[in-house]
């Protein structure tokens, strides 16, 4: 399931979160690579342990705990502290699969990767190429969404990112891990929220079909759900 999260930051969001990487003290990506991925990544990114990393990072955190489209894909657990990436002068990240479990450097927080984020922090046309390229059943999907919104899907998805070949591509990435390990799974209860949230709307909340509906989303969620 790819799910697109429009306007996860508003544009002041956005505007502090820019001041603050842009400022950033950027390194060599491959830091926080897997040998995989390490073969196939060419891109900056703000060391994971920086003050402007840090900084950002609790801003897209408060606006993810905001934004009810994430919580509803995603039923997040555990969500990685986000990193920032960019991509300049032919820069790409090849073919690859992340890794099941990450890891914060210097710490003892875990996280099994069920879902994948990338977090578009800059205008698309101020820079050629640098889709997110993500494979699915259907073929490959090219993503390149407007500054301040966001892409969510499976971890266990093939992706790339394309050369940049003029402009600057920052992101913001993440992982989550889910309360509902299986994809199917979330995605059964991801529509059925979506039906309870139409009837309640056309309905009311104290609708009996509303009523009900609700009552078998969390009765899902109850026999599916780790917390």
């Amino acid at each position: 399931m790819l799910i697109a999260v429009p306007d996860l930051l508003d544009a002041a969001t956005l505007t502090r979160v820019r001041a603050l990487v842009d400022a950033g003290p950027w390194a060599d990506g491959n830091a926080t690579s897997g040998h995989q991925s390490a073969l196939a990544k060419r891109n900056e990114q703000l060391p994971e342990d920086s003050a402007a990393a840090r900084e950002a990072g609790g801003i897209v955190l408060d606006a993810l705990a905001a934004a009810p489209l994430f919580v509803a894909a995603a039923l997040p657990l555990k969500v990685f502290p986000p990193l920032f990436s960019r991509y300049a002068g032919g820069d790409a990240f090849g073919t690859h699969v992340d890794n099941a479990i990450r890891i914060r450097r210097g710490s003892d927080f875990r996280i099994r990767s069920d879902l994948s984020a990338t977090l578009f922090l800059e205008d698309p046309a101020a820079y050629d190429g640098g889709e997110l390229v993500i494979e699915d059943r259907f073929g490959e999907r090219a993503v390149k969404l407007p500054a301040g919104h966001m892409v969510l899907y499976p971890a266990t998805s093939l992706h790339r990112v394309a050369s940049v070949t003029h402009g600057v591509r920052t992101a913001c990435f993440f992982w989550v891990q889910s309360m509902v390990r299986d994809e199917a799974r979330r995605r059964t209860l991801f529509d059925l929220d979506g039906a309870v949230q139409d009837v309640a709307g056309r309905s009311g909340h104290d609708d009996p079909a509303a009523i009900a509906l609700t009552g078998v989303y969390h009765n899902l969620l109850r026999m599916w759900g780790e917390a």
